[in-house]
């Protein structure tokens, strides 16, 4: 039986031996605390989970979630970027409900595992649907504003989010692991971290080319006038439409909450699981959850589905590029075989 003095440390190298004493005092079966009968900084969490707080989030985001299906559901459009945010916004309930079945029981391992690994994937879906937003935003202002292509974006951009949800994953999945066998997180925390930093880089860099984008198409159209932007009646449309305005605001608003709350994750999780940030819950609500619900519910209330319109057929979608190639090629062997009809008419 293994002694351990400081009950700060207790909530994750107890699980040892399944036992932890408190200044050699007395001696708790961690199997068997409840919030009456062990010290609350000897459980995951060393505080209270808040019923209050982390159900209203689980509320709020299953509200989210029922917006995006039925948007898509009656819109039809925005079909990749639904399936991101459908897909970050599932893994939230899932974690808070981990958190949720934690308050019952804050010495179980299962719902502590079940929201620190949803939670910390979960928004790397998010900024993929982000990302997938911008090529089209290039499109309905004008390709020649952006400094590179609009299919760059998401080229650079989606494999660099998958590799960073990549590294999340195997990380969480390699911490929870070797706490579920009494081993050291270390490693599988350390991955995580790497993703998280990706994560943040990626984010930066591409908040970085939005704001060069934005300053490129104010100084074309100072000098240039409506004659810089794409004057397809599609696009015209969408740009004067208030909620297309209003979609760019939500867009920024929810990239620099998530970019704000992956810097969080970053430092909380690279003190690891035992460190001074993971004990204060006031942080981790206001910065993983708020933070994140904001993102999704601006989204929610301004989603491209709407906010592009009839623009959503045009240019800017994933292989939209493509297609009017494929199109643009049927249509010459059309106008070639018709040309070729003619001139037989025309020799017989």
């Amino acid at each position: 039986m293994t002694l351990l003095h400081n009950t700060a440390t207790a909530s994750i190298v107890a699980r040892q031996s399944n036992f932890f004493a408190n200044n050699g005092s007395r001696i708790w079966d961690i199997r068997q605390c409840t919030v009456d009968t062990c010290p609350i900084d000897s459980s995951y969490y060393f505080y209270r989970v808040s019923l209050a707080a982390n159900a209203t989030l689980l509320a709020l985001f299953g509200i989210s979630l029922i917006s995006y299906v039925l948007t898509y559901g009656v819109t039809r459009r925005a079909t990749a970027f639904t399936f991101a945010l459908v897909s970050g916004v599932i893994l939230e309930i899932l974690g808070y409900a981990g958190r949720l079945m934690s308050w019952k029981n804050q010495w179980a391992e299962p719902g502590f595992l079940m929201q620190i690994v949803c939670l910390t994937i979960a928004p790397a879906f998010m900024a993929g649907g982000i990302y997938l937003c911008l090529r089209r935003i290039v499109y309905a202002f004008g390709p020649e504003n952006s400094r590179i292509s609009p299919e760059a974006y998401t080229r650079i951009f989606i494999p660099c989010d998958i590799l960073s949800l990549v590294l999340q994953a195997l990380g969480g999945g390699m911490a929870s692991s070797a706490s579920h066998q009494h081993k050291s997180t270390k490693s599988g925390d350390n991955i995580m971290v790497a993703g998280l930093s990706f994560q943040v880089a990626t984010l930066l860099v591409f908040m970085i080319l939005c704001t060069d984008f934005a300053l490129r198409t104010y100084r074309r159209h100072k000098s240039l006038g409506a004659a810089a932007f794409d004057q397809s009646p599609a696009f015209t449309s969408t740009r004067n439409s208030l909620k297309f305005k209003g979609f760019l605001v939500a867009l920024a608003l929810a990239t620099i909450c998530i970019f704000w709350r992956s810097v969080y994750r970053v430092v909380e999780l690279a003190q690891g699981w035992t460190g001074s940030l993971i004990k204060q819950q006031d942080l981790f609500i206001g910065f993983e959850g708020v933070m994140v619900v904001v993102a999704c519910l601006a989204l929610n209330v301004f989603n491209p589905a709407f906010a592009f319109g009839s623009g959503m057929e045009g240019m800017g979608g994933l292989g939209s590029k493509r297609k009017a190639r494929k199109n643009g090629e049927k249509s010459a062997e059309r106008s070639a075989s018709n040309s070729d009809g003619e001139a037989m008419k025309t020799a017989a």
